[in-house]
């Protein structure tokens, strides 16, 4: 069995605020070393249930977090960026399940560092459904008739996950006391769970459908301010909805979508706000 592994970092263990996420913050090495051995804790169980093949995406920021010396030696890893598919990179039908590790609940909700992307995003929506990263990255998954088979992250990355994907295995290791303040499991107490429900994820993995995505997707962006609307919105196709910071586009499949969302949300982040 081939495991796909997408990594994010504002739902690792321990990590509670910016200063663990930048990588020009003090705590961003010391998260990085955690990161790393809580990737290797689902890994290891993945091979020991039996996978052939895990490959590991590098999923947060600039997707070169991840420390290759020290993870599991049989583990391919895909590191750097601009990737074409951003957090699912390598993604395809190869694969028997997908595993999140490290992610985080969608901008506007309760959960550490909650956010879609990037801060200036409210809400995205699929057809009017309200999405976050997690539930994109499901779909394009879907797509490829791959099941999300667990999420690791905070409590409410978890909820977040229990809606969306029926039966799914979800490994709580940090609870949100506010967006920035978590009460957290130690990085060994973490290591255990995350390995307990690895293996249990990959025993009920045939419970646990792909989340299969609407044929011709309308994305809907919802942005902080207009500014951001109006750089989306240079994006060949995309519109402005009227007396809104909603930018809309007709996508012909999810993988179309997803990749309008990239560019919408990286053509936002130009936005100065004086």
């Amino acid at each position: 069995m081939k495991l796909y592994l997408s990594v994010d970092m504002e739902g690792i263990t321990g990590l509670a605020d910016h200063t663990h996420v930048d990588s020009s913050k003090h705590n961003y090495e010391r998260s990085r070393v955690i990161m790393t051995d809580e990737a290797n804790h689902v890994v290891t169980a993945a091979f020991e249930e039996g996978c052939s093949e895990v490959i590991v995406n590098d999923s947060h920021s600039k997707m070169n977090n991840l420390l290759i010396e020290r993870m599991h030696p049989e583990t391919q890893l895909i590191t750097g960026d601009v990737k074409p598919y951003s957090m699912v990179q390598g993604l395809d039908s190869t694969f028997s399940g997908a595993m999140f590790v490290g992610y985080h609940a969608r901008a506007s909700m309760k959960g550490v560092m909650s956010h879609s992307m990037i801060f200036g995003v409210r809400h995205m929506y699929i057809n009017d459904h309200a999405i976050g990263e997690m539930g994109f990255n499901a779909y394009v998954a879907g797509y490829h008739g791959v099941p999300v088979l667990m999420v690791a992250g905070d409590d409410q990355a978890a909820l977040e996950a229990e809606k969306l994907i029926p039966n799914v295995t979800t490994a709580v290791v940090k609870e949100t006391i506010s967006r920035s303040v978590v009460k957290s499991l130690t990085p060994a107490k973490a290591g255990q769970l995350l390995r307990e429900k690895a293996a249990e994820a990959l025993k009920k993995k045939d419970l646990v459908k792909p989340l299969v995505p609407p044929e011709n997707p309308v994305l809907r962006i919802e942005f902080a301010n207009y500014g951001q609307a109006e750089w989306a919105a240079l994006m060949p196709g995309a519109e402005i909805e009227e007396n809104s910071t909603i930018v809309r586009y007709q996508a012909k499949d999810i993988l179309e979508a997803y990749q309008a969302m990239l560019v919408m949300v990286e053509l936002a982040m130009r936005t100065t706000f004086c």
